[in-house]
């Protein structure tokens, strides 16, 4: 009986220690900095954490020391601007006696890589996997997939994550339209790469912003929203400011075609959501244009999916630094999910060099100028020609023409230099032209530079669902 009342005795006096001895303080690194990491060239780097003390947090990456005051738990402190180098380097972070090191840290261009499920199609899951899984070995291009949830608040850190080098291991299960993206633009700039892959399959892109900025916009305040707003950024984006990023690239759509026409105020809504969310301005923001897909349709039909293109075009003509390229050769009438996503990355990395990067070089395929209307014919003119149009296999197909009773016929369609030029002996009097104009086009214009023209139309008249929020 004494044995077990000093023991008693014993752990009591033990419990009060612990008591009132703290805790080890610790100081923490938001989780977008792991080994395996790349900083963003050419701006002021942010990096930031937690902390439980309140001691001066010090950063050195390079040749840089800076240090922070944490202020309510949190620090953050900023790298000057850097050149791009591939050289890896350790970055560490230090706080009295505690010191965290990340090893293999690089400097380059950082793109985020957002959308629905064709954007999170893996390279596992698509043609070419084999070929391009065992070549993929780059350690100048770094991977981040944002775990995947949503959440009904802004958080400020991610549900876990890290960096991983290109190799056979990595690749085969990152997004496949943002490696093949990634590894076209490192061949091309010669500077490390990162991608950060934050996507969820059939996902509105409503779910992809700020509940302010959806309620700030009265083109979209109303709009009706089935799978919920807001929660998808509140997760997965709103956690990645303020790191440093080059652009972002941008395949969805799918999941707004029920209102294709307001999809323009959507989507511009969320990219400068986005920029505003990032804080370092009119970053380059990329559209994949919707691949072709559903049933095939050989008369003149206005389609959903047609709008949801132009919706993109709108949005590229209307916002500062963002572009659209086409995918109508990769579609597949059974499947959403084209199999082919090379060359959607690699249409993405041309516009990339062009927009971002000042190459000058053709950044898409031929896109819609201007018409000009001459007895029975339509000539349109094009942005975009490069070296010149051509149509692949055969004679030009998939253009339509209407007169004044807005009723649209097949045409004939012929290239003349940078025209096309658009009859139908059903329309003597033509008023409008459109290309392309379906869910899923059958179409073949090109320029010489390897690149699909974009699906359009001349006209302004209402299209399918232009009043539905």
């Amino acid at each position: 009986m004494k044995f077990r009342f000093w023991r008693l005795i014993a752990f009591s006096g033990v419990m009060g220690i612990m008591a009132a001895t703290p805790l080890r303080a610790e100081v923490k690194l938001h989780l977008l900095f792991t080994d395996n990491g790349i900083l963003q060239r050419g701006v002021k780097a942010p990096v930031w954490g937690t902390t439980d003390k309140a001691d001066a947090v010090t950063v050195k990456f390079a040749d840089q020391s800076v240090s922070a005051t944490p202020q309510g738990g949190k620090w953050k402190a900023e790298l000057a601007p850097m050149e791009a180098n591939a050289t890896p380097r350790d970055l560490t972070v230090t706080q009295g006696d505690q010191t965290l090191t990340r090893k293999n840290v690089v400097v380059g261009d950082v793109w985020i890589c957002g959308g629905q499920s064709n954007m999170q199609w893996a390279v596992n899951q698509c043609a070419g996997k084999e070929e391009a899984i065992s070549a993929s070995t780059n350690p100048n291009i770094r991977l981040f997939t944002v775990n995947r949830r949503g959440l009904p608040q802004p958080q400020t850190e991610l549900d876990g994550g890290a960096w991983a080098e290109a190799n056979p291991q990595s690749v085969p299960g990152f997004s496949a339209v943002g490696y093949y993206f990634g590894r076209d633009l490192e061949k091309a700039i010669k500077v490390p790469v990162g991608l950060i892959s934050s996507n969820i399959g059939g996902t509105t892109s409503e779910r992809w912003m700020a509940l302010t900025a959806i309620e700030s916009n009265p083109e979209i305040k109303d709009m009706r929203a089935p799978q919920g707003k807001s929660d998808l950024y509140n997760a997965m984006i709103a956690p990645l400011a303020p790191f440093g990023v080059k652009g972002a690239i941008w395949y969805q759509g799918e999941s707004n075609a029920d209102r294709p026409f307001n999809y323009r105020h959507v989507l511009s809504t969320m990219i400068k959501n986005w920029r505003d969310t990032m804080g370092q301005g009119d970053f380059p923001f990329l559209i994949v244009e919707l691949a072709p897909f559903m049933k095939i349709v050989n008369e003149p039909v206005d389609q959903e999916w047609a709008v949801v293109r132009e919706s993109m075009q709108w949005i590229a003509k209307n916002s500062p630094k963002v572009a659209t390229i086409s995918i109508v050769d990769v579609g597949d009438e059974a499947d959403i999910h084209p199999q082919k996503k090379q060359p959607v990355g690699a249409r993405l990395a041309v516009a990339a060099r062009a927009m971002a990067y000042g190459e000058k070089i053709t950044p898409a395929g031929p896109q819609y100028d201007s018409l000009t209307i001459h007895g029975n014919q339509a000539v349109v003119r094009f942005k975009n020609a490069g070296v010149g149009l051509e149509a692949k296999d055969g004679d030009l197909k998939g253009f339509t023409l209407a007169g004044e009773d807005k009723k649209f016929h097949n045409a004939q369609a012929r290239i003349e230099g940078d025209t096309v030029i658009v009859i139908c002996d059903a329309v003597p009097n033509p008023k409008a032209v459109r290309h392309g104009w379906a869910n899923y086009p059958l179409v073949n214009l090109w320029n010489k530079d390897g690149l699909p023209a974009h699906p359009f139309r001349t006209d302004d008249w209402e299209v399918i669902k232009q009043n539905d929020k």
